[in-house]
C-alpha cells in the first residue's frame, strides 16, 4: 500500500537504495495524532461490523434452511437482464468462485498470512494513511476474518460426525431465465472483492512520482 504524503530520501553512502548515484524514496504516512485515533477508529469499526454482519447471516440462514438447501427470494429484472435471487445454503471447500476446492487448509494458511500484512499496514500506518485505504482494508479484514472463521471449522457444522472446513455460502443469483448461475458466495466474499477493487483502484490513481518511489 503507498501513502499520498510525504517521503524520506535515502542518500547516504552504502545506504540500502542508493545505486548508481540515484536517490531512492520510501513513502512515509505524515498523519496527526487525531488522524491516526479516527482512522483506526473507523477502520475497526468497518472490520467489526463487517465481521459481525457476515458471521450473523451465515448463522441465521443456515440454521433456517440447513445445508444445501435453496428458498427463492425474489425475481424481476436487473438493468434489463432477467434476474432471479435465491439463498442457497452450500459448503465451499475452496476460495472465491470455488476456485482451489479441497484445498481449504492452504487458503486457511493464506488467510492467517494476510492477517499478519493488514497488521503490518496498519502497525506502520501505511493501511491508514487515506479514508480510501482505511475502509478498503476494513473491508480486506472483515472478509478475510469471516471465510477464516469458517474454514477452521468453528462454525459448528458436521458431516458424519466430522467438522466441516469449509465455507458457509447462500447469496445465489441466476441470470438470462436460468442460463447463468453466478457462483453461490457470502458477503465476506463481497468484502473482499470490494476491497480489492478498491486498492487497484488506488494504485491505478498513485501519481507518478508516487509510483518512482
Amino acid at each position: 500500500m503507498r501513502t499520498e504524503t510525504g517521503a524520506i530520501s535515502l542518500t547516504e553512502p552504502g545506504h540500502i537504495g542508493s545505486l548508481s548515484g540515484q536517490t531512492a524514496t520510501v513513502s512515509a504516512p505524515c498523519l496527526t495524532t487525531t488522524q491516526s485515533i479516527t482512522r483506526l477508529s473507523v477502520f475497526a469499526a468497518l472490520a467489526s461490523a463487517g465481521l459481525i454482519w457476515d458471521l450473523f447471516s451465515k448463522w441465521y440462514v443456515f440454521n433456517q434452511l440447513g445445508a444445501l438447501q435453496r428458498r427463492h427470494i425474489w425475481t424481476g429484472s436487473l438493468l434489463g437482464i432477467p434476474t432471479e435471487f435465491q439463498l442457497a445454503t452450500t459448503f465451499n471447500h475452496g476460495a472465491l468462485w470455488g476456485i482451489g476446492q479441497g484445498r481449504t487448509w492452504l487458503f486457511a494458511a493464506l488467510s492467517l498470512v494476510a492477517l499478519v500484512v493488514i497488521a503490518y499496514f496498519i502497525w506502520n500506518r501505511q493501511a491508514i494513511s487515506s479514508w480510501f485505504l482505511t475502509i478498503a482494508t476494513g473491508l480486506l479484514l472483515a472478509g478475510t476474518l469471516g471465510n477464516l472463521f469458517d474454514r477452521l471449522g468453528l462454525h459448528g457444522w458436521k458431516e458424519n460426525g466430522a467438522p466441516v472446513y469449509a465455507v458457509r455460502d447462500f447469496l445465489d443469483f441466476v441470470f438470462f431465465n436460468g442460463a447463468f448461475e453466478w457462483a453461490t458466495f457470502n458477503f465476506a466474499d463481497t468484502y473482499l472483492v470490494t476491497g480489492a477493487i478498491m486498492l487497484v483502484v488506488q494504485s491505478m490513481f498513485t501519481p507518478a512520482s508516487d509510483q518512482q518511489a
